[in-house]
């Protein structure tokens, strides 16, 4: 098969001015070599695109793959991440990954709470503060937990993100929405453990493939697991593979949500324990990360003794059933004698 590779550079948008932490979410391009070397590991021939504007260039030119491995997180807007899915759409190109709907609705951590709140999955409390006269609308109790509404990698998360007092508050959505120019996501802090539960597959085939606890050692910014302590995660956070009741419970609230979400083919959902101990959803990532050594989807799998082809190779395994169900893809037969053989249970 011939895989096109969509994805956003970090590179490239650092060359064109942008700041390090804006361009947080973006691939390195060891990143993309992985990917690149793992799909031609599977027998694939690759094609790397790039961003979306790259795609629309070589759509309207008339060049095509039997499918694309999209990673591409755009940069403005609620819709950045559904726009390369949008497009492949509207082409016919099959793609891996959730679609347009899902990455528009779980960009917005405020919507994606509740739709998760109408499936009965437990998360906390929230509220959602679009300007500051927002605020004399709150009524959770503190402390309190404040975040952007759309952003990854803990960018706008600091060690004043939890949050104890009326001031406190204030100012810290005073900072979020200069900063970031969107609203703020305020929850009730939860005190308890930390995991991600790393999953494959999509709707009842979906699979965990671990659950790993955040360990923030005593030289991290306390309590919260932040931009700086993510960028830093060698030196201040330990990650663990657990299996006990908590973890066993933390996997089936997180299938829970990926199934009722909708989401595709491979990624993560982040969790935090009550004061009792109970694991709730906090946030998706159905683009999770890929960087083999730094992503915690392929850190939690390297603790699961997952190898990262075995990871591309699951991911693509989940993508392709959805051709078999869509005949009328012109790439569809040609694809039938390229499917990997499944990897055992």
């Amino acid at each position: 098969m011939i895989i096109g590779m969509t994805y956003d550079l970090r590179d490239d948008y650092l060359a064109e001015g942008y700041g390090a932490e804006e361009t947080a979410e973006f691939d390195r391009l060891s990143t993309i070599e992985a990917i690149e070397q793992a799909l031609q590991g599977l027998g694939h021939t690759t094609d790397r695109i790039g961003q979306a504007k790259s795609l629309v260039k070589r759509l309207a030119a008339g060049e095509r793959w039997d499918m694309v491995f999209n990673i591409a997180e755009g940069l403005h807007g609620f819709g950045r991440e559904a726009l390369v899915p949008a497009l492949l759409d509207t082409y016919g190109i099959p793609y891996t990954f959730s679609d347009p709907l899902v990455l528009s609705l779980t960009l917005h951590k405020g919507m994606t709470k509740r739709v998760i709140r109408d499936l009965c999955i437990p998360t906390p409390d929230f509220a959602i503060v679009e300007t500051i006269d927002d605020l004399s609308l709150v009524d959770l109790p503190f402390p309190l937990f404040a975040k952007p509404i759309a952003e990854g990698t803990g960018k706008g998360i600091a060690a004043d993100s939890k949050i104890q007092t009326k001031a406190e508050l204030d100012r810290v959505c005073r900072r979020i929405l200069t900063q970031f120019q969107q609203p703020v996501l305020i929850e009730t802090f939860l005190p308890g453990r930390e995991f991600t539960v790393g999953i494959v597959g999509t709707g009842k085939e979906a699979a965990a493939v671990g659950c790993m606890e955040v360990l923030l050692r005593q030289n991290a910014e306390h309590e919260v697991y932040s931009y700086l302590n993510k960028a830093k995660y060698e030196e201040v956070v330990d990650y663990r593979l657990v299996d006990d009741a908590a973890a066993r419970e933390a996997i089936e609230v997180a299938l829970a949500a990926w199934r009722g979400l909708g989401c595709k083919d491979g990624g993560r959902i982040d969790l935090r324990a009550d004061s009792h101990g109970h694991p709730c959803f906090i946030e998706v990532n159905p683009l999770a990360g890929l960087h083999p050594q730094h992503s915690d989807l392929c850190i939690l799998c390297t603790l699961a003794g997952i190898t990262y082809q075995e990871l591309i190779m699951r991911i693509m395994q989940s993508a392709m059933k959805r051709l078999e169900s869509a005949p009328l893809l012109t790439c569809c037969a040609e694809m039938a004698g390229a499917m990997p053989k499944p990897l055992s249970a």
